[in-house]
């Protein structure tokens, strides 16, 4: 993750800070317009770049931004800031909306969850007729929908511009989110049910897991909502007023998103409760009996310790029934003990 390496360094110096890769940088690229559709796959941009067409809404994504110098040749050839671009290549940024004079950016985490939750960062740069996707490589996105309908022309996003082509992309992203979330949802009944059946120390140590992936994922979705809320405000002209009821629709979606959050996290609060309950529960079965057992025991326990006693002068201690009488004191004490014990409910 991030190193001492960018302490100290200048403003909008491009130092990569996610985990090292060697791999190659995969760049797609998709042109199309309401009649034509292109679409390829280049591990060099300058023969990606030799493939763009005037006049045609422009998607590159670059899966991959270890390798700071392509990151920066991009920036120079759309004229982002070096500010921007420190961004994309700093993989541990807080989700956020930011309006410059010649494009917007965005930058959110894709959330997935496969027993436990996992992300990855995602920029995505609006210019003119064209939307940029910084994205890392290891987790795949949640583009394949968009593809498939600009293939087939399906739906409004071959007949809109680049702007409804970043929001898609962005309502992609949230979709994962109710994935995600819902996935959660099961694994909390199944442990709310394994905690209330059979509470152990691994429903506990899940439960923690639990609650802090809840608490990671509150990190990332609550900063959404003030992403898309900052886009809907924004006065830049790469924004149609047209595409302002879908991106009020996305923050619905994230407002939706960040209440079921909530009411998990609670949810959780409430299960570990119920564990700490159960445990303290079962604890104090476990000490009222031990009490009673103390109780019944420690009068017979004082009798036979009376007449454990060495001492010749003992009153009954060579009377022939003395044995019989003793045991009979005892067996009655435990009996009219347990009756008692009984009437209280207390067993």
């Amino acid at each position: 993750m991030a190193t001492t390496e960018n302490i100290g360094a200048p403003p909008g110096t491009l130092i990569y800070t996610g985990e090292a890769r060697t791999d190659r940088i995969k760049i797609t690229l998709i042109e199309y317009n309401e009649a034509e559709f292109f679409e390829d796959v280049y591990y060099d941009l300058d023969d990606c770049l030799s493939h763009v067409k005037p006049n045609m809404v422009k998607w590159i994504n670059v899966e991959g931004v270890h390798e700071t110098s392509l990151v920066e040749a991009i920036g120079k050839l759309y004229n982002i800031h070096p500010l921007t671009l420190e961004d994309v290549v700093h993989v541990d940024q807080r989700p956020k909306f930011e309006d410059f004079e010649h494009y917007v950016v965005a930058i959110m985490k894709m959330i997935t969850y496969n027993k436990e939750v996992e992300s990855e960062q995602l920029a995505i740069i609006l210019c003119e007729n064209t939307v940029i996707s910084f994205q890392e490589p290891h987790l795949g996105d949640a583009f394949d929908i968009i593809r498939t309908r600009l293939r087939q022309g399906k739906g409004r996003v071959r007949k809109l511009g680049a702007d409804y082509l970043a929001y898609a992309l962005m309502d992609a992203v949230v979709d994962c989110y109710f994935t995600a979330i819902e996935k959660i949802g099961d694994k909390i009944e199944e442990i709310e049910e394994d905690i209330i059946s059979n509470s152990n120390k691994k429903s506990l140590l899940q439960l923690y897991h639990l609650k802090r992936e809840m608490i990671y994922l509150r990190k990332q979705v609550w900063p959404m909502r003030d992403l898309i809320n900052n886009m809907i405000r924004s006065e830049t002209t790469l924004i149609n007023a047209s595409s302002d009821m879908y991106l009020r629709d996305l923050s619905d979606h994230v407002t939706r998103i960040i209440d079921t959050v909530e009411t998990y996290r609670d949810l959780l609060s409430g299960i570990m409760d119920i564990y700490l309950s159960s445990n303290a529960n079962r604890m104090n079965e476990v000490m009222k009996v031990l009490t009673i057992m103390s109780s019944i025991f420690i009068p017979v326990t004082f009798i036979a310790g009376v007449y454990g006693m060495n001492f010749d002068n003992m009153p009954e201690l060579h009377s022939r029934s003395g044995y019989f009488v003793t045991w009979g004191v005892m067996l009655s004490l435990i009996i009219g003990l347990l009756i008692y014990f009984k009437r209280k409910k207390w067993m």
